[in-house]
């Protein structure tokens, strides 16, 4: 059992859990919880750290507690597992897991495919609330201007409840060129804005298509609006200006989905 808050692991995931660049060059994120890790990939989970009393409560789960026993874990105690943890009422249960890989091209291949186009979010829990959704609208994948919080932000991994095993997404250097290489795909683009010329619900979706979501205070840049082949506009009542990001996503997801379905 590690007992000492200067072991050199715990000191690891401390600094990873504070810096989103160590993390990226160790090509690791970090998730916790008992949902965390029963829907983790197995042949992703590096390492388990887990305290007595999660442990006990784990041994009357069979497939948790067989999952655990083929992964390996390490026991710690509640004190260091407080040190290591990000959450306020931490569960006893914390993972290291790999980092998956996703390329452009390759999303862009699926038959008519359905993207959510993220400029600059900034805010953990609209992104990670983008990204439950969008497992759940059935779309194909997320692509993120580089300026776009961290997707393996500790909060943004706790609002996908566990959809980030599962999305599919891409950080984009040069995102409009990322947006005029599905144009040339055939995939439609339209750009959610407050000045957009038609209400969603106009437009066919059926086909290859994504949604452009702007910055929560600036929305949209010019140059990225320039990509699209169309405005929406979502509609608005009372004196309601425009929604939080994530509900906006949600919203032109989910008009998706009901069309394809």
């Amino acid at each position: 059992m590690i007992s000492s808050l200067s072991n050199p692991k715990v000191k690891q995931i401390v600094q990873w859990h504070g810096s989103a660049a160590r993390r990226r060059e160790a090509e690791i994120f970090l998730t916790e919880g008992f949902k965390m890790f029963e829907e983790a990939p197995e042949e992703a989970v590096r390492e388990v750290y887990v305290t007595a009393e999660a442990l006990e409560k784990i041994g009357q789960r069979p497939l948790l507690r067989e999952k655990l026993e083929r992964i390996g874990r390490e026991t710690v105690t509640e004190e260091v597992f407080r040190k290591m943890s990000d959450t306020q009422t931490p569960q006893g249960i914390l993972c290291v897991v790999e980092r998956p890989a996703f390329r452009l091209e390759q999303l862009l291949d699926a038959p008519a495919p359905l993207f959510v186009v993220l400029e600059d979010l900034q805010d953990p829990g609209n992104l990670g609330t983008i990204v439950r959704t969008g497992e759940g609208a059935g779309v194909t994948g997320i692509i993120m201007s580089d300026k776009t919080v961290d997707i393996y932000n500790p909060k943004t991994i706790r609002a996908t409840m566990g959809s980030i095993y599962r999305v599919p997404f891409v950080y984009a250097q040069d995102l409009p060129g990322a947006v005029r290489r599905m144009r040339e795909k055939g995939i439609s683009v339209y750009a959610a804005r407050l000045d957009g010329e038609t209400y969603y619900d106009s437009f066919c979706f059926q086909k290859g298509t994504a949604f452009l979501i702007g910055n929560e205070g600036r929305g949209l840049s010019g140059e990225l609006t320039s990509c699209a082949e169309s405005l929406l506009k979502i509609p608005m009542e009372g004196h309601v200006e425009s929604l939080n990001a994530a509900v906006s996503a949600a919203l032109l997801m989910y008009e998706a989905h009901r069309q394809r379905s």
